[in-house]
């Protein structure tokens, strides 16, 4: 990852356009994340600092995952002349990139774009070769299958990654750090501390931060053996490590492994690795079309036999079972999409900040 220089940049230095590509089931929140703080740049410095559009593939309306229908500005074969693409993804996005996606991107990336994706976004960048030898980051719910698909790709645990000319995110609100950073890049540490605050932001959070996932939620800061055992577990799914040297690893005793265990997680140390196992496992069978005695090797179970027993008996149905009818366990099928017509002129920007000029805090930052 390189690192950037946080001061301000010469004024006369023309807008930044981006181009959001939604892709259909999109998570609105994620797509909010990102382009609320490029609106407060804007409205804070009093200049057009930067533009934003967002596209789809011919131009049509796209569902986010909360139901709510976006119309987008432009097909993504008739955007306005973009400085970066953010890819937008959500639920389901092995199915909703496309063939017409892969290509529009590849020839983006051939035009030196800078590329970014936010929630499950990077899958469609790394479905394309796009971040091959790159790092990156993604909702934690998509890091198995993107580790099984795309292993040129080098995933990470981290809310945001800043690789280059790649820009990747995890969901939710963590595309706000992540544009904050690229803001203080751009314009300097003030303008970013500036829209923190106007968003009653209360820290802003680097690259060293992780995705929460539940363990963290659960247990907070306060139980840091604990959380370490959990993701030596964790990075060791394939070949399970004894519990007895996961102890000595963090210098507890077997006995004080097992009361943690009991008092925090309700569970033996055995049965919550057993969980991690097969939890992987189900995001394997789902989201990808490896055999059930690959996904069994995968996660540390000697022979499919057992896996299937302990599956059934964890989740209640066979692992067989777990894909009857299900889309996601096959190959990604690319269709081309019909081009449309280019809607309206886009004006959403300087619309935005017109109207913040009546605001107390327009152009109350010096960039």
């Amino acid at each position: 990852m390189t690192s950037f220089n946080s001061g301000a940049q010469p004024q006369n230095r023309a807008p930044q356009s981006i181009g959001f590509l939604l892709l259909d089931n999109f998570t609105l929140i994620s797509l909010a994340s990102a382009i609320e703080p490029l609106r407060m740049a804007n409205q804070l410095s009093g200049r057009e600092l930067y533009r934003w559009s967002t596209l789809s593939a011919d131009g049509s309306q796209v569902w986010a995952s909360d139901g709510l229908q976006v119309t987008p500005d432009a097909s993504m074969h008739k955007a306005p002349a973009l400085d970066m693409v953010m890819v937008c993804g959500g639920i389901g996005i092995q199915r909703t990139v496309t063939r017409e996606h892969v290509s529009w991107l590849q020839t983006q990336a051939r035009q030196s774009r800078r590329l970014g994706a936010v929630c499950t976004g990077s899958w469609a960048l790394a479905y394309a070769g796009l971040l091959d030898g790159f790092d990156c980051s993604v909702h934690w719910e998509c890091l198995a299958s993107m580790q099984e698909a795309f292993p040129r790709v080098s995933m990470s645990t981290r809310l945001f990654t800043l690789d280059r000319c790649r820009f990747t995110s995890s969901g939710g609100t963590a595309p706000l750090d992540m544009m904050l950073h690229l803001i203080s890049r751009d314009h300097g540490r003030e303008l970013s501390a500036a829209i923190s605050e106007m968003f009653v932001y209360e820290r802003i959070r680097n690259e060293q931060d992780h995705q929460r996932v539940p363990l963290k939620h659960m247990l907070g800061t306060n139980q840091p053996k604990l959380q370490e055992i959990v993701a030596l577990m964790e990075a060791n799914l394939e070949e399970p490590i004894d519990l007895d040297e996961l102890a000595v690893y963090v210098t507890v005793s077997r006995r004080q492994l097992e009361r943690l265990f009991q008092k925090y997680l309700h569970c033996s140390p055995s049965r919550y690795y057993l969980k991690l196992r097969l939890v992987r496992a189900r995001q394997l069978l789902k989201q990808t079309p490896m055999s059930i005695i690959e996904v069994a090797a995968v996660c540390g179970f000697v022979s499919t036999p057992h896996f299937s027993k302990c599956y059934r008996e964890y989740f209640g149905i066979p692992p067989r079972d777990e894909r009857v009818g299900s889309n996601t366990a096959q190959h990604t099928r690319l269709v081309p999409i019909a081009q449309s017509v280019l809607l309206s002129p886009l004006a959403g920007p300087m619309s935005a900040l017109n109207q913040a000029r009546n605001e107390s805090t327009f152009a109350s930052v010096r960039v």
